[in-house]
């Protein structure tokens, strides 16, 4: 049977699964025929550049037809399996501890006991008044009573008889005007749509409940804005502290603000997290913002050339989107080398995350380097060729997402296996990734920020209600410190 008849027959039950398999088997046939010298010279050349030209299509064409989800591309980190490698460096809060054991400042506790007394013998009936007590067993309820608190100062207003001047006697320093709410009130406000995204209007509802009048949406707002204004030193010292650090993982994502696109930029490093708001996503926006270029430690990010573009610091590759890139060229073209590499990295981080050193010694980091190049040698022999461009075009030449994959794992391998050579480098960039994953969550539930002011005051608070969070602080027991100006750096 020739290779046309072959074709023919093989046409009709072509489908996305069998299209690798019948394209292989037609080259088979054709270095058969080719090995019988059945085919002239100028036959072979010719249907050599078409075979190459195919296979180049067909991978293009089943990557296209390749469903991307969550565990094979670089979807919403909301969607991402939890952190199992992720490593914690020196003063880093472990995910799931506890809150410190703290109460507001403005609260109290009323607790009664009481004794259920036994009087007589519920089977005979004796008097059991004066019988001694053996032992008790003990029911609990608790229960919140909400109580205003309303505080009056009269100031007294006297007429001096000697100048006949009138004095008049000094409010304290929190009652600027007739009426002012404490920081108790303030702090829950800021709670409410900082930390649980309520809406304005909602939480004026909410506090109407609790103490019998409405606080408008604008000293709501005053109030965001006044703990925003407060928490500028402790942002600055905090950039300051995050400049020394070993490892910094930082990411970005968009965010709406005034029905513009604007861009979220996250810092974070042991317990310190600071976002950052800008219009622009690159360059421009990590120079305004003036932490990477001053930074000289590890930068742990995804594979964004903007960040590569900063000499001053050392890099290291998110493990996890590599991963799942490589998981979609195993599910598109079923490559082996894209295989082998998945296996590779999560031997390594699995062996790197169960040792104390939490890296590989410098023999097998050797090894590690050894294999990994020669798994990309493969590569290069089970793609298929790139045509070379034709004189006179310009232009990007086409290649598909397997071919683009292996010139960046070959370009950054240094960065991507850098988690097994220093032991405070994380596998992933999973911590930067959950930081902004509330931002996100704000959008969705709040929608966009109707002004630039607003969304800075948001991002800057966020950031220190997170990092106290990572400190071990109740975010309500976090603003109320702020508010009465007890920040610790």
């Amino acid at each position: 049977m020739t290779a046309t008849q072959k074709l023919e027959l093989a046409l009709p039950r072509v489908n996305t699964t069998s299209l690798r398999e019948e394209f292989d088997s037609l080259k088979s046939e054709f270095k058969r025929l080719s090995e019988q010298e059945s085919m002239s010279s100028e036959a072979r050349l010719l249907i050599k550049s078409m075979i190459a030209l195919f296979e180049l299509v067909l991978a293009v064409f089943l990557e296209k037809r390749t469903k991307k989800t969550d565990k094979n591309s670089s979807k919403p980190s909301s969607q991402t399996a939890k952190d199992e490698s992720a490593k914690s460096s020196k003063g880093t809060k472990p995910s799931g501890r506890e809150e410190r054991d703290e109460e507001f400042f403005n609260s109290r506790t009323i607790e009664k006991t009481r004794v259920a007394k036994v009087q007589f013998c519920n089977t005979c009936g004796e008097d059991l008044a004066g019988t001694a007590c053996v032992a008790h067993e003990r029911r609990t309820k608790i229960d919140i009573v909400f109580e205003k608190r309303v505080e009056h100062v009269d100031a007294e207003i006297k007429t001096c008889p000697n100048c006949e001047v009138e004095n008049k006697g000094r409010f304290p320093s929190d009652m600027a005007g007739p009426l002012q709410y404490g920081d108790g009130i303030k702090a829950y406000i800021i709670t409410l749509v900082i930390c649980q995204m309520i809406a304005l209007n909602r939480v004026s509802k909410m506090v109407k409940t609790l103490i019998g009048s409405a606080i408008s949406e604008t000293s709501i707002l005053k109030y965001i804005l006044a703990l925003h204004m407060s928490l500028e030193d402790w942002e600055k010292s905090s950039v300051e502290q995050l400049l020394k650090s070993k490892v910094t993982n930082v990411d970005e994502t968009s965010l709406r603000v005034d029905k513009k696109n604007y861009w979220c930029h996250v810092y974070s490093s042991g317990d310190l997290t600071l976002k950052f708001l800008h219009r622009k996503r690159g360059k421009e926006a990590v120079d305004d913002i003036g932490v990477i270029p001053r930074y000289g430690g590890v930068t742990v990010h995804d594979c964004w050339s903007t960040y590569f573009s900063y000499s001053n610091c050392r890099h290291a590759l998110c493990g996890s989107h590599i991963l799942r890139e490589l998981t979609f060229i195993v599910d598109s073209n079923g490559y082996k080398w894209a295989g082998n590499m998945k296996k590779l990295l999560q031997e390594n981080c699995k062996i790197v995350s169960q040792r104390k050193s939490k890296k590989l010694t410098p023999a097998e980091y050797t090894n590690l380097q050894k294999r990994y190049r020669n798994i990309l040698t493969r590569a290069e022999k089970e793609l298929p060729a790139i045509p070379k461009r034709a004189k006179g075009k310009r232009g990007k030449i086409a290649k598909s997402d397997a071919h683009n994959l292996c010139e960046r794992l070959r370009k950054h391998e240094e960065a991507l296996l850098l988690f097994a050579k220093l032991s405070y480098v994380p596998f992933t960039n999973n911590r930067a990734e959950r930081d902004l994953r509330m931002a996100k969550v704000k959008q969705k539930v709040s929608g966009c920020f109707r002004n630039t002011q607003y969304a800075h005051a948001y991002c800057r608070i966020s950031s220190y209600i997170q990092t106290m969070a990572n400190k071990g602080y109740n975010p309500l027991i976090a603003i109320q410190m702020a508010l009465r100006g007890e920040i610790n750096s």
